[in-house]
């Protein structure tokens, strides 16, 4: 891949990548030509090859252009928040939601990655879980959640996202509703906190 050396062709490339997750979320991988993606873009094929040498490769920086967008975007918003990690929480599945309503065919072609190129359908999950699983484990360092595997949290966290964004916000077609949004975080900070459903303080308490 060549990259972009001027504003003209950074904005060019993120037209390419913005055309190809629209059609292969609409089409499948498999289905789509590279003209698919010059078409929607509106550039000429051969621009195409300045940026990337085949579909795989466009398909590949599209997963990891957006896994990249979507960690910072999460990242900065929890770090941003006042308040616990269960404050940090709320933000950053706020901003994963709002995310994925901007970008509603990701969930398409991540998934479309499986079967793609699995190495690259792992790193999306495992670069995420890193960074997650660190943050955790700070915040269990700190008294601000139950201690517990921070990895296996991680996962649950990213599990409820996946679920919820999907259920909320993809099939719906909208942003998740207030309510919604509520419920989650209420279940995420019982949770977290290591309490039952009463507010009482489960068995992984720190205190």
């Amino acid at each position: 891949m060549t990259a972009p050396v001027t504003a003209r062709g950074m904005e060019t490339r993120s037209r390419l990548l913005a055309a190809a997750e629209k059609i292969f979320g609409e089409k499948s991988y498999y289905r789509v030509s590279i003209s698919d993606i010059t078409r929607e873009a509106g550039v000429g094929q051969g621009t195409f090859y300045v940026y990337f040498s085949s579909k795989e490769e466009a398909f590949r920086e599209l997963v990891q252009q957006r896994a990249h967008d979507f960690r910072a975007v999460t990242r900065v918003a929890a770090e941003q928040a006042l308040g616990d990690r269960v404050a940090a929480e709320r933000a950053g599945f706020t901003a994963f939601f709002d995310f994925i309503d901007q970008h509603r065919q990701l969930y398409r072609v991540v998934r479309q990655a499986e079967f793609v190129d699995e190495a690259l359908y792992r790193e999306y999950y495992q670069t995420f879980a890193a960074g997650y699983r660190a943050a955790l484990e700070a915040a269990m360092d700190r008294g601000e959640i139950a201690r517990t595997d921070p990895e296996v949290l991680a996962y649950c966290l990213m599990g409820i996202g996946d679920f919820i964004g999907m259920r909320c916000v993809i099939w719906p077609g909208r942003p998740i509703e207030s309510q919604s949004l509520a419920d989650v975080m209420a279940f995420i900070g019982a949770g977290l906190r290591g309490c039952d459903a009463a507010g009482e303080r489960g068995g992984g308490s720190t205190e």
